[in-house]
């Protein structure tokens, strides 16, 4: 099978002098495991010895692999634990099928038989992860490349408590090892080679493999998730064969004596790291399940709608009412857009009633312990009124935070909000928040932090003042203390890649930057488009996410745009976001430029501008004292 290569699988110490030049390897985490120099580590292809059991811990491995000259055993342990007379003849039962005695119950390890069915549970979850984890190729564009081509750094998984591993991705980190298929080889099987991460951007690695040194002409990138990745260890225990690439595999003369030196001491995945992955990725909402959400012509209001599908938490909800089922709507199963059944009664808030009386067969109401819990509050003292004035960003443009109204005060610390100057006579346009919500400020937040406050649309009186406006409106501003001043350790950069949701068209999931931060405010651009498309989002929004994280998911990966066709897409397809309307899916209110148009009618137009961004991940006093 290995064409009479057998140098990693000679019993001895000697390397070639390039081995002796060998760094060493840098110390990494200690939360990782550590690969330590014994027989359940490694496994050497010869082709010719085949598998061996231990006779002390039914271990299964390529004999050559294990210890001692009779390869009775998978480490020097096993070995000396045999050698224990007490324990020798529980074990030979044990191994032959008889039952053990009462003293051997308290000493025996985990049986063989046990083993081998845990390995097969775990290799059936790879295959199942397999299936699931199609990659979805998006033309012409690859992370690895433009985050390579340009020196981009992207956000850690940590960063995305809501994503898949982002509560126990754990120390991983450049210099970890791996076990992953060895590509430069030309056996007709496949085979594997442990190769080391040399950088790491959300879920993708780029990986080079052991004994290349400082080459980096095969370096590749790849899903760290994925199923084709395993910790060091991984083809000892499961029969799979290391083989060096054919590019350095006369490189050096005893590859076993080299990964030895290499990998004693490095660190690697947790063994149960691909069970952690699967696990991450189950999602408790199911298809069939039905919601209340709100209503994206009518934003005031909140409709029933049914899960049609679920892709990485993400909800493609359909409205109970369409027939066809093309009115539908997209969003996070963490999203504060969706409740459960009877959510809207128990608080106060607008429901428009469905014309079908009764549900439809196989859909059922979700469970109300799914749905995302907010923070509760206490409304018995000083609380939000009604005419209370601050600043919030506006749903139907999300790049813009206007000055806004509280129009309405509901149960449970929910309040409906109307942005000034805008407002649909009925109130169909007003927008529930919560009063802990990240999205509204009190007054002067946009001042103090150097952040271009929308005015009221008509209002002439440039540039904006509050003091003034309050004035003029016979209103008051809301109290500061009862808006939400926590600031997380989130963790994210300006100029971090990610992938992010465009929330005005919330199915596409697009490539994205990071490019201002306001304590737990993050300005959100999509590359390739214009700044007038950025998006002010929370750092907890459960609409970012990793680098990799649709490649992990399947989920569809909207490209930047290319320099060529920006300017016709921005004046045809991106030209009907800037027209009026009230859908929270697909269209802005209004463009900043149609706006400052509109308001100055020739004059001059200013609004402060950032001189730079506080980006404390601590709490911070960022308000501004209210004025008499």
């Amino acid at each position: 099978m290995f064409d009479g290569y057998d140098s990693c699988s000679e019993d001895t110490s000697s390397s070639s002098s390039s081995d002796e030049s060998e760094e060493e390897v840098a110390p990494l985490p200690s939360s990782l495991p550590i690969i330590k120099n014994n027989g359940q580590v490694y496994t050497y292809p010869d082709g010719k010895s085949g598998m061996a059991t231990c006779e002390m811990c039914g271990m299964v491995g390529v004999r050559d692999a294990f210890y001692s000259k009779t390869k009775r055993f998978c480490s020097v342990s096993c070995s000396r634990s045999y050698s224990s007379n007490s324990k020798k003849a529980s074990i030979l039962a044990r191994l032959q099928g008889k039952p053990p005695t009462k003293k051997a119950k308290v000493l025996q390890k985990q049986p063989l038989v046990a083993k081998l069915a845990a390995y097969a549970q775990y290799q059936a979850t790879l295959q199942n992860q397999a299936k699931t984890k199609a990659a979805v190729p998006v033309e012409g564009f690859s992370w690895g490349n433009y985050i390579n081509s340009n020196s981009f750094t992207a956000a850690p998984v940590t960063c995305f408590k809501h994503a898949p591993m982002g509560t126990c991705w754990g120390d991983i980190s450049e210099g970890v090892r791996v076990e992953v298929p060895n590509t430069d080889c030309s056996l007709p099987t496949k085979v594997f080679w442990i190769a080391g991460i040399v950088k790491l951007a959300g879920y993708n690695a780029l990986l080079r493999y052991e004994g290349f040194e400082n080459d980096s002409s095969l370096d590749f990138w790849c899903n760290i998730c994925g199923s084709d990745i395993h910790p060091v260890g991984w083809c000892a225990t499961s029969g799979k064969p290391l083989v060096p690439p054919r590019t350095i595999q006369h490189k050096y003369t005893n590859w076993k004596a080299f990964l030895v030196k290499r990998l004693t001491g490095a660190k690697t995945l947790p063994p149960d790291f691909s069970q952690k992955v699967s696990e991450s990725m189950q999602y408790p909402f199911k298809t069939s399940m039905r919601v209340e959400v709100v209503d994206k012509t009518h934003l005031c209001r909140t409709r029933v709608a049914v899960v049609e599908s679920v892709i990485g938490g993400r909800l493609r909800l359909v409205y109970e009412e369409s027939e066809d089922k093309t009115d539908d709507f997209w969003c996070h199963m963490y999203s504060p857009l969706i409740h459960h059944i009877g959510w809207s009664r128990s608080i106060g808030h607008r429901f428009k009633r469905s014309d079908i009386t009764k549900k439809q067969d196989g859909h059922f109401d979700a469970p109300s312990h799914l749905f995302m819990k907010v923070k509760e509050v206490d409304t018995a003292g000083e609380w939000f009124k009604e005419g209370m004035k601050l600043e919030a960003i506006d749903p139907l443009n999300l790049s813009a935070i206007c000055v806004a109204t509280i129009r309405k005060v509901l149960a449970d610390g929910y309040l409906m909000i109307g942005i000034d100057g805008s407002e649909a006579a009925d109130g169909s346009d007003w927008f529930c928040y919560h009063a802990t919500s990240p999205s509204i400020f009190p007054v002067g937040f946009c001042e103090i932090n150097m952040i271009e406050l929308t005015p009221p649309r008509g209002y002439t009186k440039l540039p904006f003042k509050w003091f003034d406006y309050l004035r003029e409106t016979d209103s008051i501003a809301a109290p500061v203390k009862l808006f939400n001043k926590e600031v997380p350790n989130h963790g994210f950069h300006v100029g971090m890649k990610l992938e992010a949701v465009d929330l005005m068209e919330p199915r596409l999931v697009c490539v994205a930057t990071v490019t201002r931060i306001i304590h737990r405010l993050l300005r959100i651009h999509f590359d390739g488009w214009e700044d007038e498309y950025d998006q002010w989002v929370d750092c907890e929004s459960p609409d970012l996410y990793p680098v990799g994280w649709c490649q992990l998911t399947g989920y569809q990966l909207q490209p930047p745009a290319p320099q060529s066709s920006r300017d016709s897409q921005s004046s045809s397809s991106k030209q009907k976001k800037k027209s009026k309307s009230q859908q929270y899916k697909g269209h802005k209110k209004m463009s900043s430029l149609q706006l400052k148009e509109e308001l100055l009618d020739g004059e001059e137009y200013s609004f402060l501008q950032g001189a730079s961004d506080q980006e404390s991940n601590g709490s911070a006093s960022y308000y501004i004292k209210q004025e008499p």
